[in-house]
């Protein structure tokens, strides 16, 4: 009974360090902000439009018979085929794909300049192109991303590509995709590759402090990587093996946790 007690007593002590507050602060998420705080938004200028982006352009009009040369047909996929009809199985309105020099081939408007605008700017564009040639009066134009995707790697719990609804998604908003980061993850140290103009950018930034507002990567990008890096008890388990065991620093650090607690055992006994 008396050992039993001492070994529980020992148990507490260790889960008390291993709560302290310094873990607490390895943890948690955005720690300089205190209750009910205000911070200034940075405006997002929404998702640009880049080279080999797969775009949904619709054209409507209130005659939709105006409209109708300006728009792909729709295409059916069904068993792995794709035929163009509207037959059985899953429908899509086809893209358009913007070629290596930022361009658009667009019907009837012939090349459309679309890579470095938003969606809004490009509907913009296309309206205004429309109305110029005289061919609608009235007409609405709807662009979105066929192909807005990110991957999310490293220490989360569901590391995946995933692809993303509409054009604005945040880091906090992939992360809560992969299923938050896992005990092991460091929340210091999350990386976002992203890929623009012919340049690799590589953004470092830390999930405890309010800052990441302010950061260039806090809104994703199509196609952007969140890496996030292992901590040093997961950098340690990859390097366990055999031979770690035959190690002189293995015995050594074993020997001293069994002579702490040997030292606790026999304190506490004295005592009684």
């Amino acid at each position: 009974m008396k050992l039993n007690r001492i070994l529980a007593i020992a148990a507490t002590i260790i889960l008390a360090a291993a709560c302290s507050p310094n873990t607490y602060k390895q943890i948690n998420y955005l720690q300089d902000i205190d209750s009910e705080v205000s911070l200034d938004m940075k405006e997002n200028q929404g998702i640009l439009i880049q080279p080999q982006d797969q775009l949904s352009i619709v054209v409507s009009s209130r005659n939709p018979e105006l409209a109708a040369p300006l728009n792909k047909p729709v295409a059916s996929y069904q068993a792995g085929s794709e035929i163009t009809s509207t037959s059985n199985g899953y429908q899509r309105i086809l893209g358009y794909t913007v070629d290596n020099n930022g361009d658009i081939n667009f019907p009837v408007l012939g090349t459309i300049h679309a890579a470095g605008l938003n969606r809004w700017e490009l509907q913009e564009a296309i309206q205004n192109k429309i109305k110029k040639e005289g061919i609608i009066l009235d007409p609405i134009v709807t662009v979105e991303f066929m192909n807005f995707k990110i991957s999310v790697m490293g220490e989360v719990n569901s590391p995946g590509t995933y692809n993303v609804t509409g054009d604005k998604i945040t880091l906090f908003g992939a992360l809560s995709l992969a299923r938050d980061l896992t005990i092991y993850g460091r929340r210091d140290n999350v990386t976002v590759i992203r890929e623009q103009n012919g340049k690799r950018n590589i953004y470092k930034l830390d999930l405890r402090d309010s800052d990441i507002f302010s950061s260039p990567a806090y809104y994703l990008q199509q196609n952007d990587v969140v890496y996030v890096y292992p901590n040093s008890v997961r950098a340690g388990q990859s390097t366990i093996n055999e031979n770690y065991f035959k190690s002189g620093a293995f015995w050594i650090s074993l020997s001293s946790v069994a002579i702490t607690v040997a030292n606790l055992i026999l304190t506490l006994t004295l005592k009684r």
